[in-house]
């Protein structure tokens, strides 16, 4: 199976598209070099004949033909010149001295150079090559110089078997480095391939499998099991906002059935039918308050707010919110207490702000106990806006601190205290989209929220 997803993978392709590109340009490469090695290695001896030539030429001018021919003797005498190849023919081709045996056919016209393969060369086989130069004399005799150069054709047949040998080896590795590669990949994508039907089948509790190597697959698999961590995270927070909206709406809609149930068997009694309207629409205020409460969250996530932003004083929304809570503290035996000081500004949206601090203090002041002290600050600490509201109640588990957050998600798990566990979402929401953070601290008793804002442009400018 991996062997024939291997040889259809388009990888697969594109690498042997780039062997082949690059074998080309090789190809090219090599044989340029080639070419330019044969050609100096088979003309290196031309300087040399050339000389030999002119010596030789020169004999003839002095001492015509004789002493052309003593001079030829001399040097095929001489052991220095082992691989000088000699010879004089007359104008029937007939051999006068040197020694080859015959004058090679190839070689026509008056004079000129040429690389042959004639079957006499002196100390060497039938295969010798004999690089010449030749001309026509004055007397109609032709003369022929050369070298014998088996030494440096075998030099050249050496380096093609090393450059046949070269690019045979290099198509071997660079098809089995291609397919190597192509297989590699192959595998990490089948692995992928094979979680996501492992998630399909059973579940977001698979995962990509890692190597431990650091590369670019180890990092896109982190990065799909991250991904996939938050949707499966996501996914229990919807079963478990699913359970929670269908427990708190479950409460008042039974007992608004039951009272209808009750009226319809009831003979009509004003004040009675009235208590029960009002119940009724008590009950169905909290439904819409839940639903309303629940679509200004997603607004507020939407970040379609944030046209709305502006330099807003921190201090002054604290100070309008205490005061709003100060008569359903006192009602409570609870207090309030603002730590006024200078303004602090941060760029945002004043309602929004208004609602999540309003949201805190409230908490505060519904859990706080009775005869607590609710105290609000806003200050700048590092240059850092914050807002903390602190209490003297029981406070929030550390291990529960990252949950209240979430929507419908309460401390008393029976549900049976007045509440729909929206508040801190909508705090939340509403730090998200200020880019603020949340930060939850011991009081000793009690406990303390902060709301921690990026620095405004007045902020930064101080």
């Amino acid at each position: 199976m991996l062997l024939t997803e291997t040889l259809r993978s388009s990888t697969l392709k594109l690498a042997l598209l780039a062997i082949g590109l690059f074998g080309a340009v090789m190809f090219a490469l090599i044989g340029y070099v080639y070419w330019s090695t044969v050609s100096y290695v088979r003309n290196r001896p031309d300087p040399a004949i050339a000389a030999e030539q002119i010596a030789l030429k020169e004999a003839f001018e002095r001492g015509g033909r004789n002493g052309l021919v003593a001079m030829i003797a001399q040097r095929v005498a001489d052991r220095r010149l082992e691989s000088g190849v000699y010879l004089l023919v007359d104008a029937s081709l007939v051999p006068v001295a040197g020694n080859l045996a015959a004058w090679p056919p190839s070689l026509e016209g008056a004079q000129g150079w040429a690389t042959v393969a004639p079957k006499q060369t002196p100390g060497a086989t039938d295969g010798s090559l004999l690089r010449a130069a030749f001309e026509r004399l004055a007397d109609g005799s032709r003369l022929l110089v050369g070298r014998n150069i088996d030494d440096l054709d075998m030099f050249l047949r050496a380096i093609r078997a090393a450059l046949a040998g070269t690019i045979g080896l290099l198509i071997v590795l660079a098809g089995v480095a291609a397919f190597s590669v192509t297989r590699r990949t192959v595998g990490r994508i089948e692995a992928i391939n094979t979680t996501s039907r492992a998630i399909m089948q059973s579940g977001l509790g698979q995962r990509i499998p890692l190597r431990g190597s650091r590369d670019e697959w180890d990092r896109l698999a982190q990065n799909l099991n991250l991904m996939l961590g938050r949707i499966e995270e996501l996914m229990a927070e919807v079963k478990q906002v699913s359970d929670n909206l269908a427990h708190d709406l479950r409460t008042p809609l039974t007992r608004m059935h039951t009272r209808l149930e009750k009226a319809r068997d009831q003979p009509r009694d004003g004040a009675r039918d009235q208590a029960l309207i009002s119940n009724t629409m008590a009950d169905l205020d909290t439904v819409l308050g839940m639903f309303s409460s629940l679509l200004r969250i997603s607004q507020i996530e939407g970040n379609n707010r944030r046209l709305a932003f502006r330099s807003v004083n921190l201090a002054e929304i604290a100070d309008d919110v205490v005061e709003l809570f100060d008569a359903a503290a006192e009602e409570r035996g609870c207090r309030i207490k603002m730590c006024r000081q200078e303004p602090v500004l941060v760029t945002g949206d004043r309602d929004l702000l208004f609602d999540a601090i309003a949201n805190v203090v409230d908490n505060a002041v519904k859990f706080g106990g009775e005869a607590a002290q609710v105290t609000v600050e806003v200050a700048e600490r590092n240059g850092i806006p914050v807002v903390s509201v602190a209490d003297h109640g029981p406070g929030i588990p550390a291990e529960e601190r990252k949950h209240v957050l979430k929507r419908f998600y309460r401390l008393e798990r029976s549900r049976h205290t007045f509440g729909n566990g929206l508040g801190l979402s909508l705090v939340a929401a509403v730090a998200k989209l200020h880019d603020a953070q949340i930060e939850m601290l011991d009081n000793a008793p009690g406990l303390v929220f902060q709301l921690w804002f990026q620095r405004s442009a007045g902020n930064q400018s101080r």
